[in-house]
């Protein structure tokens, strides 16, 4: 019989994954309880509706990538294709506004997409995403991007940088989007189908696009920082201010554009070496006209979402190891000496040891080599004689040999003497 296959651009994160992708969403969730952000979850499905208002019917996601189909009611719901519509959609039923005047959340979790997969982009991904709702002051947006920025340094990702720009407001974007479909209308020549296509409905996407005619293209295409009315200026240049306050270098990238809707003002990615033309790791902005969009009250607010996938994948590249603690294992050789195995890998479990043993019971060279394979610090013993003695016997299996490999120790205060020999060996595994 023919094995069934995962969903093209969908995949399995394996056991030898994991440890890598929980020290990233540990990391996220240590950063954003010190920054007092607080964690929301919403449901993979949601109304179409509330992505085709939010994120807009003309923009690639809506008209073309996201899994939308009819429930057994009839109603057209769809895999959340990105957050932060969700997250202000639970915003607004839950009049979380009447609780606090400004709202930090945070959520994490996979997203949906119909796109053609290449390195770092799957129809199944995953984003932590940051929302900061009820703040206008440019002050806001710098914690934001401090808050990427520190992610970021914390989990060592090398090469990187910040980039930075301005989409201005309602008053004077629709100039600026004027002036794009001017300078572009002359050179529709040199554009790929998708942004001939997109020119007159979403102009601004010409500028992010990845092809290299349409980037030629754009070299010479006017500015939004130039087009922008006073008031989006000195709010632009006082997050400039905020960030050379706090030492966070960026570089202003008038190429960066936003194809959702709901964005207005400053907008900002973090990029990084390694990934190809898809380079972003992390993008966000101000989106001030969303909540009233989707039905509140005008809503000043901004965020960002990391895209975890390509995170897990920089770090493996550059070598990382996620940090795990040391496992020991419990080798049993009768059944008598299996059952007291039980009860002592209970009481090194509640101490808040990483235990394991080999439940198939099989003789003691099994156990040992499968003890070797799960890459175990320490192994215990147990057998006739250390049940009767009231002993375990104990057995550092990554020491070389030595009088000291092996000892019979007391059961009593065993845990105590574990962690001091797990950490004496992590301090010489660490000597240069």
């Amino acid at each position: 019989m023919e094995r069934i296959q995962s969903i093209r651009g969908m995949r399995d994160l394996l056991p030898a994954d994991m440890p890598l992708w929980q020290f990233v969403e540990g990391t996220a969730r240590d950063l954003l309880s010190r920054f007092n952000y607080s964690e929301i979850r919403t449901p993979l499905l949601e109304p179409t509706a509330l992505f085709a208002r939010g994120i807009g019917e003309a923009t690639d996601i809506v008209a073309k990538e996201m899994y939308t189909f009819a429930d057994r009611d009839g109603e057209s719901v769809t895999l959340r294709p990105e957050g932060t519509a969700s997250a202000v959609r639970a915003y607004l039923e839950h009049n979380l506004a009447n609780e606090l005047p400004l709202n930090r959340l945070w959520y994490l979790g996979p997203m949906f997409r119909h796109e053609r997969p290449q390195k770092g982009r799957f129809r199944q991904f995953y984003q932590l995403g940051v929302e900061l709702l009820g703040a206008a002051h440019p002050a806001a947006d710098a914690e934001m991007i401090e808050i990427l920025w520190e992610f970021a340094a914390a989990l060592s990702l090398r090469a990187v940088s910040v980039h930075l720009n301005s989409l201005g407001c309602a008053a004077c974007r629709p100039g600026y989007r004027e002036a794009l479909v001017e300078y572009f209308t002359g050179r529709v020549g040199e554009l790929c189908p998708t942004c001939t296509e997109r020119l007159h409905k979403n102009p601004l996407r010409v500028l992010d696009c990845k092809v290299e005619g349409c980037r030629r293209a754009a070299e010479g295409a006017p500015h939004m920082l130039d087009k922008l009315c006073a008031e989006c200026a000195a709010h632009f240049d006082a997050v400039r201010a905020y960030l050379d306050q706090l030492g966070i270098a960026y570089a202003l990238d008038h190429r960066l554009m936003r194809g959702l809707d709901y964005y207005t003002r400053t907008t900002f990615e973090l990029l990084a070496e390694g990934l190809g033309a898809q380079n972003a790791v992390a993008g966000g902005g101000r989106y001030d006209g969303l909540v009233e969009m989707l039905g509140g009250r005008p809503t000043p607010a901004i965020g960002f979402a990391a895209g975890l996938d390509r995170i897990v994948m920089l770090l493996a590249e550059q070598g990382a190891r996620a940090p795990e603690a040391p496992l020991v294992f419990v080798v049993a050789l009768d059944t008598e000496s299996h059952k007291s195995a039980l009860s002592l890998m209970r009481e090194l479990r509640r101490s808040g040891l990483r235990v394991e043993c080999d439940v198939r019971c099989g003789s003691i060279k099994s156990q040992m080599k499968l003890a070797d394979r799960r890459g175990a610090r320490l192994a215990l013993i147990l057998g006739e004689e250390e049940l009767r003695t009231g002993t375990v016997t104990l057995k550092d299996l990554a020491a070389a040999e030595s009088a000291d490999k092996q000892s019979r120790v007391p059961r009593q205060g065993l845990d105590a003497l574990i962690r001091d020999k797990l950490r004496l060996r992590v301090s010489e595994e660490m000597r240069p």
